[in-house]
């Protein structure tokens, strides 16, 4: 089911219009596309399955038993462009761009968008369209709705991939480069009979003679197949908008008739209807037909025919588009290769074998031998000696036609100018050496071929508006859907949540969103080369291990890698405890900067106490001191009276005793002189020493 709702249409008179306008509208989008299918047909054949010959040429040759080799190289050209868009495949990314987006519900978009295509496979259906792009010009997906379980009414979204690019017919009117612009496409499947009765009749016989269907002429049906197209139709319409406001609210437009039904739910919430006004818009309607009848008629949600085309290179001449693969101009030397590389085989195999030259006569001994001696390898052959001839000699082999294989390269050569992929790209060794010269060159061959690389990029960019048009529409009620991260990480997610305070949490309904396509490598590949930037970083700066060693080992592709990084992120400071610590501190500092103002303030205040306080002490100091300096001079005064008279009176009393002491010193003189005197007279010699003498004087006294 491609719709929102499918319902069978009514029986009406305008059904044969109906039927009518759609042929009309089939025939001119298949002669507009019958130039561009027929060559793309063409190349598909020639380049994967190898259909390289002329019909009429093989044929000859194959009458004629002359070889018909193909050595097909043009799918190693094509493997690479597609291969490389595999590895560098564009991502699609949501931004907010109005004042009633929000961030985080674009982080929901995002992740929701990986889901879709996480879940439908999408990587098939872009490897398919760019795989048909590059080998025929021209490849699909669309984008689909169905229900996510057998036993839910919950819708889904899907991309699918096409497998048969030529069941496709887009608008012939349409100039876009992405086909944004399609007014009108058909999808069609051709059935037997039996089939087409089993899945739209429910096995119920169909009156193939009375219903229209005799009538039908190819390439609507045929005796044993009937087509089924599905006609998708996109016309302009003319809708009424309002914009809403409120005391304290943040304006916001709405669709009139989506107004209508809540507008009592809205004056609830304080929205009054400031502004109103006509705008254009788009009706989508999907028609399931045959030539006869239409089975189905769905409208389609969105606004864009869900059905994305990939071009290859694109040519517009005078008006009429041309869509050219990229093996187009290289069929030639393709065919070239073929032609000169089965020359040369046909030439060499047609060679006749050396021959061996002698004199007559010399092979007749073993002429057995010699007859089979240029298709046998003999231990040795006898010859005979005839005269003075030489022995028998083989006649050397001319050797593979040199110009057949020159005119193979040439061939060679001028598929890979002609497509712009050299050497270093195939991943041939050239004249290069260093690593960068090597790179180069193959960004040169990437140069050549980018275009259709850029051309997915344009498609899966009109996906995602496709998606972001189509979402809010299908996920339009409250449930838990599946989003991934860039990483891989699968998460749930609650959409169009109502909360307690009336809001609704990530409302997928409000705001606008654009698409920003990312091209690049793909995460894995960006993943491996993160890891090689870290390691020459730690090689470079092994400080930084403790910094980054989580990150490191989580890009590292081993078994338990995310154990690791995760121990490894738990030794690493919590930032939301860094944060809070950070926010602890300058608090601290804060308090402690108030608490130093506070300090300095009392301080102040206590500095001009003391300061009084001072100076009535030094007042008061000042004055004891005063006191104690007049006491102590009249102490001084007193003490230096006191012992002036104490000298005065020492003074006399060293003079009388000077006076006794000179009066004794003359009484020993004169005992001395008598004792002399004595002896002398007595005719004595003095005994002793003088020391004796004074003792003697002494003793008489």
């Amino acid at each position: 089911m491609d719709g929102v709702m499918a319902k069978k249409p009514q029986n009406d008179d305008k059904l044969d219009d109906v039927l009518d306008e759609a042929k009309e509208a089939f025939k001119l989008a298949s002669d507009s596309e019958d130039d561009n299918r027929k060559e793309a047909l063409e190349d598909l054949r020639f380049a994967r399955l190898g259909e390289q010959w002329p019909r009429d040429v093989r044929r000859q040759r194959e009458i004629d038993g002359r070889p018909c080799l193909t050595l097909n190289r043009l799918p190693s050209f094509i493997r690479q462009v597609v291969n490389d868009a595999r590895q560098n495949r564009p991502q699609i990314k949501v931004h907010p761009v109005d004042s009633g987006a929000d961030v985080d519900v674009s982080k929901v978009f995002d992740g929701l968008i990986r889901g879709i295509q996480y879940n439908s496979k999408a990587d098939v259906a872009y490897d398919t369209a760019i795989e048909f792009s590059v080998s025929m010009g021209f490849g699909y997906w669309r984008v689909t709705t169905d229900y996510a379980h057998d036993d839910s009414f919950d819708m889904d979204i899907n991309i699918d991939r096409v497998a048969n690019p030529f069941a496709v017919y887009g608008d012939p009117h349409s100039t876009e480069a992405d086909s944004s612009d399609w007014n009108t496409s058909f999808v069609i499947e051709n059935l037997t009979r039996a089939e087409f009765e089993r899945k739209y009749k429910g096995a119920e016989a169909v009156d193939w003679d009375n219903l229209g269907y005799a009538r039908l002429q190819p390439p609507w049906a045929d005796d044993d197949h009937v087509m089924v197209a599905e006609w998708w139709t996109r016309t302009e319409i003319t809708r009424q908008i309002l914009k809403l406001a409120g005391p304290n609210l943040t304006p916001m437009v709405v669709d009139a008739l989506k107004f209508a039904p809540a507008k009592d739910a809205f004056a609830a919430l304080g929205y009054k209807v400031v502004g109103e006004r006509p705008t254009k818009s788009w009706k989508v309607n999907q028609k399931i037909m045959t030539g006869a009848e239409v089975l189905e008629d769905n409208p389609w949600a969105g606004k864009y025919i869900p059905i994305v085309p990939v071009y290859g290179d694109e040519v517009n001449v005078e008006g009429k588009r041309y869509f050219r693969s990229m093996i187009r101009d290289a069929k030639d030397p393709q065919r070239m290769l073929n032609y000169w590389r089965t020359t040369s085989t046909e030439l060499v195999a047609l060679a006749p074998r050396a021959p061996w030259i002698g004199a007559a006569g010399q092979f007749d001994t073993d002429s057995a031998k010699w007859a089979t001696a240029n298709t046998t390898n003999h231990p040795f052959i006898e010859y005979d000696q005839v005269g003075g001839a030489p022995p028998p000699q083989r006649q050397p082999f001319a050797g593979p036609p040199a110009g057949a294989i020159q005119e193979a390269l040439n061939a060679s050569d001028d598929m890979k100018a002609i497509m712009g992929i050299f050497d270093p790209s195939l991943g041939e060794r050239s004249n290069e050496t260093s690593g960068r010269a090597i790179l180069a060159r193959q960004r040169q061959g990437d140069r050549g071929t980018f275009h259709f690389a850029d051309n997915l990029s344009r498609a899966i960019t009109h996906t995602g508006k496709i998606l972001i048009d189509l979402i809010p529409q299908v996920y339009n009620e409250e449930r838990v859907v599946r989003v991934i991260q860039q990483d891989g990480t699968q998460l749930t997610a609650s959409v169009n949540q109502k909360q307690a305070d009336g809001t609704v949490l990530n409302d997928l309904s409000v705001g606008k969103y654009d698409i920003v396509v990312d091209s690049g490598p793909s995460y894995e590949t960006r993943r491996d080369e993160a890891a090689a930037e870290m390691l020459d970083l730690l090689h470079a700066f092994p400080q930084a291990a403790p910094a980054i060693s989580d990150l490191l080992v989580k890009n590292l592709d081993w078994p338990g890698a995310d154990e690791i990084a995760e121990r490894l992120k738990a030794m690493q400071p919590n930032p939301q405890a860094q944060q809070q610590q950070q926010q602890a501190q300058q608090q601290a500092e804060l308090q402690h900067q108030q608490n130093l103002e506070q300090i300095k303030v009392q301080g102040d205040q206590a500095r001009e106490q003391i300061k009084v306080q001072a100076v009535q002490q030094i007042e008061t100091f000042k004055a004891q001191k005063a006191v104690e300096v007049d006491q102590a001079k009249q102490s001084f005064q007193q003490r230096q009276i006191t012992a002036q008279n104490q000298i005065e009176a020492a003074r006399e009393d060293r003079d009388d005793a000077n006076d006794y002491r000179i009066m004794m010193d003359k009484t020993k003189i004169d005992a001395l002189a008598k004792i002399i005197v004595a002896q002398i007279t007595a005719q004595r010699p003095v005994a002793g020493n003088d020391d004796s003498l004074i003792g003697q004087v002494e003793a008489e006294q």
